[in-house]
C-alpha cells in the first residue's frame, strides 16, 4: 500500500527532524573514529595514558581501547580484538543500537531503550573478569 503523505513536505521535515540527533551522533562518532584513525595511539604522546595504569601498573577495561578503534579504522580486526575485545564488541553493539534507533526515527517510534538488569550485571561481571584475567600473568596475551 502506497502512502499518500510520504512526500508531503511536513512529513518530510518531521522525519528530518527525528533523524537529526542520530545523525549528530553518527557525525561524532565517526569524527572521533576518523580522529583515532589519523593519530595514532601506538605512537607516544599523542594520547593521555590511563591514569591506573600509570599509577598502579594494571590495566584497567578501557585500555587498548584507542589502539582498537584504530585498527578497526584501519580494517585490521584482529589486532583491534587483541588491543580490547570488548571495545570491538562495544562498536558492534552500538551499531546496532544505532541502526535500530534510525529505524524507529524513521517510523516515528521512540527509542526505548530498557535492558533488564541480569543484562547490566552479566556485561559488568564479563568486564570485571576481563580486567582481572588481564593483569594475572597467564592473561598477558589480553594485553594491549
Amino acid at each position: 500500500m502506497h502512502d499518500v503523505n510520504a512526500h508531503h513536505p511536513g512529513v518530510m521535515r518531521g522525519r528530518a527532524a527525528r533523524l537529526a540527533v542520530p545523525a549528530g551522533v553518527l557525525a561524532a562518532v565517526a569524527g572521533a573514529f576518523a580522529y583515532v584513525g589519523t593519530v595514532d595511539p601506538n605512537e607516544a604522546g599523542h594520547y593521555p595514558v590511563c591514569p591506573l595504569l600509570r599509577l598502579t601498573g594494571l590495566y584497567c577495561p578501557g585500555c587498548g581501547g584507542l589502539r582498537s578503534a584504530h585498527a578497526v579504522v584501519h580494517g585490521d580486526l584482529l589486532a583491534a580484538l587483541q588491543a580490547n575485545a570488548p571495545a570491538v564488541l562495544g562498536y558492534v553493539g552500538f551499531a546496532a543500537l544505532w541502526t535500530v534507533w534510525v529505524v524507529r526515527a524513521v517510523r516515528g517510534r521512540p527509542l526505548r531503550i530498557d535492558p533488564p538488569p541480569v543484562l547490566l550485571w552479566s556485561l559488568g561481571a564479563l568486564l570485571l573478569v576481563f580486567t582481572v584475567v588481564r593483569n594475572l600473568p597467564f592473561g598477558g596475551w589480553l594485553h594491549p
